[in-house]
């Protein structure tokens, strides 16, 4: 439906922020595979995560979702199907992260097993991820356009080596996931990686499944085959891709907020949004559990979001109301997001009255005020289905003299279902 927001508007002074949805779906695929009952704490509710457990289900796993935590009977790696000579078909969705992390397992069973998902899913390039799980000894098609959903995959998985470019750092996490529990040995070479603390968070999972590997920096991967994933019982932390949205409302408001369940030691690389707006002149708190940002004038500054590509919409606001020029770049992958997020965000802030300028790998932003103290304008924009972009704009709201109105808000659903209610809209 369509979301009105005006500037004259109090952010709450604490808000409990919602579960990572990448650590959710990591979960959800480890428990998935192992042998046992594992218990997931505080996991993510929400379009992307309930996408990822119909996955695990059709893949043999059972998921009880009980209040504040789900109870995962996994398939000890085998995967399960009532009809194997037809297979497994998985609807992914919207979500990627599901995509990509579970198309690497499916490899691992002589059932075929094909992925499809919503028009945006299929638009999500897959080739080179394809490419690997073939020279490890998959068969994969693809149904429609080569190198795109939907595809089919069918194993066993048996080993080997291949060599894999990482736009997304999903295509190496995928790999990474599957890989110990092929029959043979796995050499992964990376000419590329982007979003390399992604890969970190799913190191962190392989240690704590005491999984054995061999890591030369994030350039060469060796893993031995034939291991297994236990059970756990694990707390999913907050999800700072999310509170980036909260952080920055109050960093353009000049407002004070804490966010509840946040844990800096965590894994996570859009912590990092943290002390970028430290440095654009926000001061913050960190504690054990909590981040409390208090809201200061702010300056521009030249950031690198390599590593933080979900970041990009919301700091490409908050550079609207920093004195100076704001560059953020090296973030070419945040084209190949649910949207083309670089162009989407130079779209709609232009038409709220930005000074905004479109690179190849990220954008310029030129903070302003016009005489009668405004940023920007109250416009009528679209979040192009993006729940980023969505959430975004409605940052942007909160700081534009007059109305916005945004298209529709239905996709932030897939992330962060009670945005606009801690909002306070």
């Amino acid at each position: 439906m369509k979301r009105t927001i005006t500037a004259d508007h109090v952010l709450p002074s604490r808000v409990t922020i919602p579960a990572s949805k990448s650590h959710t779906v990591r979960a959800l695929l480890i428990a998935a595979m192992a042998d046992g009952s594992s218990t997931i704490g505080n996991p993510l509710e929400s379009e992307d995560t309930i996408s990822c457990i119909r996955t695990v289900e059709l893949f043999g796993a059972q998921v009880t979702r009980e209040e504040n935590c789900w109870i995962v009977r996994g398939t000890g790696g085998k995967l399960f199907s009532k009809n194997p000579h037809e297979g497994i078909t998985i609807d992914a969705g919207n979500s990627g992260t599901t995509l990509y992390l579970a198309a690497g397992l499916a490899a691992l069973s002589s059932i075929p097993v094909t992925f499809t998902g919503d028009d945006q899913i299929k638009s999500r390039p897959a080739e080179n991820l394809l490419t690997s799980l073939r020279d490890l000894g998959a068969v994969v098609s693809c149904k429609e356009k080569e190198g795109y959903p939907p595809f089919s995959i069918q194993g066993p998985l048996k080993g080997g080596k291949t060599t894999i470019e990482c736009p997304t750092s999903q295509y190496l996490s995928s790999l990474l996931l599957c890989t110990p529990l092929a029959n043979g040995n796995t050499e992964i070479e990376v000419p590329l990686l982007r979003e390399q603390p992604y890969v970190e968070m799913t190191l962190r999972w392989l240690d704590e499944q005491f999984v054995i590997y061999e890591n030369n920096n994030f350039s060469r991967f060796f893993i031995p085959g034939g291991q297994k994933f236990q059970p756990f019982d694990k707390q999913v932390p907050g999800d700072f891709s999310s509170a980036a949205f909260f952080l920055c409302a109050a960093a353009l408001t000049g407002q004070t907020i804490t966010l509840d369940g946040l844990d800096m030691t965590d894994s996570q690389g859009d912590k990092a949004v943290v002390s970028m707006l430290k440095e654009m002149g926000c001061e913050i708190e960190t504690e054990k559990t909590f981040v409390r940002i208090h809201g200061r004038p702010l300056s521009g500054g030249t950031f690198d979001l390599n590593n933080t590509p979900d970041a990009l919409p919301a700091l490409a606001v908050t550079a609207c109301f920093a004195e100076g020029e704001t560059r953020l770049i090296n973030v070419p992958q945040a084209r190949l997001k649910e949207t083309d997020r670089i162009t989407v965000m130079k779209t709609e802030l232009s038409k709220m009255g930005a000074d905004i300028e479109e690179l190849y790998d990220g954008l310029v932003i030129r903070g302003r005020r016009d005489n009668s103290g405004a940023v920007l304008k109250g416009a009528s924009v679209s979040g192009h289905g993006d729940h980023r972009v969505i959430m975004a704009l409605a940052v942007a709201a909160l700081g534009a003299e007059g109305e916005t109105v945004i298209d529709d808000d239905s996709a932030v659903s897939i992330t962060f279902p009670n945005f606009f209610e801690l909002l306070g809209y």
